[in-house]
């Protein structure tokens, strides 16, 4: 099993995590991650791929505190997460608007409740709905967005939270693929401003290398960590990277890992 190179004082550090739960309706237990080890330093942007059912989201949720570890635990900023906490932010696959609030209210509602919603916050807030590229659209309601600006206000809800942790899961699945490449663009150059950790599970392993600083390829169940990859291609990266024969050799290398993991689980991913 492939394993991050120990940092001193890394940004996030996972040991011996094991995550264990109870099938409801089988009754059996379910053994959903084994022994991962691994750490992430500080302003890195990592992606997460594998077979389905290999645990990737049951990682974030549990880096979130939405799970707790069956054994094991998982540092940040060198404590130990415990539950859900302001210094994590989570960017869903769906947005998830409230259809009553417009873009501003929607972007402030996640710190309304944590009733820190102050007219500095709100500066902010306007601040990163410019970033995301949603400057004059302050106004509008979800219904007059596209699904590409939906998921913008969605990132701008998750960055006025003002979180140590950036934890996005699959959020450009729905979209279209000319709209879902335009945003993982976007996404590098918000990151780039940001240099927010960010944490990004996903099914499509170009999106990964041309997004990640680092891959990190989970094996089929019980989900483990199978290979760390480096992504050695310079920042920043422009989408035509993608047909690079260095790009497609890190593609090939990554879907040959997954393609084996999945056919220890009998299907193919």
């Amino acid at each position: 099993m492939a394993e991050s190179a120990v940092q001193t004082n890394p940004k996030l550090r996972s040991q011996f995590l094991d995550v264990t739960y109870v099938n409801n309706k089988t009754g059996h237990e379910v053994v959903a991650l084994k022994n991962i080890n691994l750490t992430i330093e500080e302003g890195e942007f990592i992606c997460i791929v594998g077979p389905s059912g290999c645990g990737k989201t049951t990682f974030l949720n549990t880096v979130i505190g939405f799970i707790k570890p069956s054994n094991g635990s998982i540092l940040l900023d060198n404590k130990k997460i415990e539950g859900p906490g302001r210094d994590r932010s989570m960017v869903f696959q769906s947005p998830s608007l409230l259809p009553w609030r417009n873009v501003l209210e929607n972007v402030m509602y996640g710190v309304e409740l944590q009733k820190r919603a102050t007219p500095e916050i709100k500066k902010l807030a306007v601040d990163y709905i410019e970033m995301v590229g949603l400057k004059g659209f302050e106004k509008h309601y979800p219904h007059e967005l596209s699904g590409g600006m939906q998921q913008r206000v969605n990132l701008a809800r998750a960055l006025t939270v003002d979180p140590s942790l950036l934890l996005l899961d699959e959020p450009f699945s729905a979209l279209d693929a000319q709209t879902r490449e335009f945003m993982q663009q976007e996404l590098l150059r918000i990151w780039s401003e940001t240099k927010k950790t960010s944490i990004f599970i996903t099914h499509q392993i170009d999106e990964a290398v041309y997004l990640a600083d680092r891959v990190f390829v989970f094996g089929a169940r019980p989900g483990h960590l199978v290979d760390d990859i480096k992504i050695e291609i310079d920042r920043p990266r422009d989408l035509k990277i993608k047909r690079d024969p260095h790009f497609l050799k890190y593609v090939d290398h990554i879907w040959g890992l997954i393609e084996n993991e999945s056919s220890k689980q009998g299907f193919d991913s």
